[in-house]
């Protein structure tokens, strides 16, 4: 019996000093703790960065207001799975024609991620009136040179839209003075944003006591930033067959109206639908151009769409 007795006080020993052990291995140390935050689906706290910068510009940090909101952005964007997944799926076939229209305009690269915040890189339609990719006003879009009417409107023409998106911006910084400040006159206007510095007597974004919206504004390009630059770090893991391409297509030139135009797709091969993904611009059946303006419809390259 005091055998027995012996033999079961060692096994509750051992299971203790193993219990022990685990807890010890399982203690959240940084190094598995980085480690956990990828591999798993528990929920962990973030790292800010302390490198945060919109187009060049730093992200005041040591602010503890500053890093808060920072914080917060990072996590709601990316505990926000479903969202973030189709953020990267649509950034992979959106910023080839997004980026080199910044750059040609001197506008820094940093700004296509204002349009995943603005549309989450879809033809959106705001409540005020704002739509497509750049969420752009009709009178802005009028004042830049763009078409918009019910037959026509160029705001959900993704390169004449970002050209229009770029004369905005580049006019926003030369009167304030920043980039950042211009990505926030994005958001709350130039005259808005101006009357606001002037009001509470400061110079920085970062210093301004703004409304929800324009107040998280920079944060949130800057999350996505962050986010969409290194996937693997906040815990985003998927394929380049994955993400979405861009559809290769040809411009073919109308200058004259066009009264059908699912009999027009045809004569390409495709059918309505199609011609309006690639061509969303168009928003009616027909084409008037009374004007016999030069119209460039894009037509998907065959064997694409079956």
């Amino acid at each position: 019996m005091k055998t027995i007795q012996r033999m079961l006080a060692l096994v509750g020993l051992l299971s203790l000093c193993l219990l022990f052990i685990y807890a010890l291995q399982d203690a959240p140390t940084d190094e598995n703790f980085e480690k956990k935050v990828i591999n798993d689906y528990n929920v962990y706290a973030l790292q800010v960065p302390e490198d945060l910068n919109f187009a060049g510009e730093r992200v005041p940090l040591e602010n503890p207001d500053i890093l808060e909101r920072m914080d917060r952005e990072l996590l709601v964007n990316t505990y926000w799975q479903s969202n973030g997944l189709l953020m990267f799926k649509r950034a992979k076939k959106y910023f080839p024609v997004i980026e080199p229209i910044l750059a040609r305009y001197g506008v820094p690269d940093d700004f296509k991620y204002l349009a995943v915040i603005e549309s989450g890189l879809t033809n959106a339609v705001s409540p005020a009136g704002a739509r497509g990719v750049w969420q752009i006003m009709k009178t802005t879009g009028r004042e830049n040179g763009l078409e918009v009417n019910t037959n026509v409107d160029e705001r959900y023409h993704l390169e004449k839209a970002t050209e229009v998106a770029c004369k905005y911006l580049i006019r926003s910084k030369e009167n304030l003075g920043s980039w950042t400040l211009a990505a926030a006159a994005y958001n709350a206007g130039n005259a808005g944003v101006s009357r606001r510095l002037k009001e509470q007597n400061v110079s920085d974004y970062y210093d301004l006591l703004l409304g929800e919206e324009t107040g998280r504004y920079l944060f949130r390009i800057v999350a996505l930033k962050e986010i969409l630059s290194h996937p693997d770090k906040y815990g985003f893991n998927f394929r380049d067959k994955d993400l979405y391409s861009n559809i290769p297509t040809f411009k073919v030139e109308v200058d004259t109206a066009v009264t059908d135009f699912t009999k027009f797709a045809e004569r390409f091969g495709i059918n309505y639908k199609i011609l309006k993904l690639h061509n969303p611009w168009l928003r009616e059946p027909h084409l008037n151009n009374k004007s016999r303006k030069p119209y460039y419809i894009e037509i998907p390259k065959e064997g694409y769409y079956n």
